[in-house]
């Protein structure tokens, strides 16, 4: 599969570790952690900076990121998503995504979801808004019950 953009990935010798069936990306506004929090699960988030030892996933996992401007999907998905997913470790093991936007992007409202979606072959389970609502946890909590219970049944 090619990767996403041109980031390479780093050593795995340098990487930090993770069995988190829930990985994120939050940028330096931390809405999206804010929201990660609020599921009261365990998470790991994908570094923020360059220079930080790249994370690994050894479990499937579902990954929660934002969208950064831009048109036509260009440069909606995160420099650090990129990063992480183009170690074809990582990439193996996404199971779904879960997109938070701004709807006043309009038709960019989760883009870097949808394109996701579309490059690793997996399902783009849920949108929300900035910081997401109470409604939103709680949606998000029972589906992803829901898609982890039937993701195993389908593994037997």
């Amino acid at each position: 599969m090619a990767p996403l953009a041109a980031a390479p990935a780093r050593d795995a010798a340098e990487a930090v570790t993770t069995r988190s069936h829930l990985i994120y990306f939050s940028s330096t506004s931390e809405n999206t952690k804010r929201f990660v929090q609020k599921l009261g699960t365990d998470a790991a988030r994908i570094p923020l900076y360059a220079q930080d030892a790249p994370l690994r996933a050894l479990e499937p996992f579902v990954l929660v990121l934002p969208t950064y401007g831009g048109t036509n999907g260009e440069g909606s998905v995160p420099k650090q998503v990129i990063r992480f997913l183009n170690d074809p470790r990582n990439r193996e093991l996404i199971r779904g995504v879960i997109g938070a936007g701004n709807t006043n992007f309009a038709d960019n409202y989760c883009a870097a979801g949808d394109i996701i979606s579309v490059k690793c072959k997996v399902p783009h389970l849920y949108k929300f808004e900035l910081m997401g609502t109470p409604e939103d946890v709680q949606r998000v909590n029972e589906g992803l019950e829901k898609f982890w219970t039937q993701l195993s049944q389908k593994q037997k």
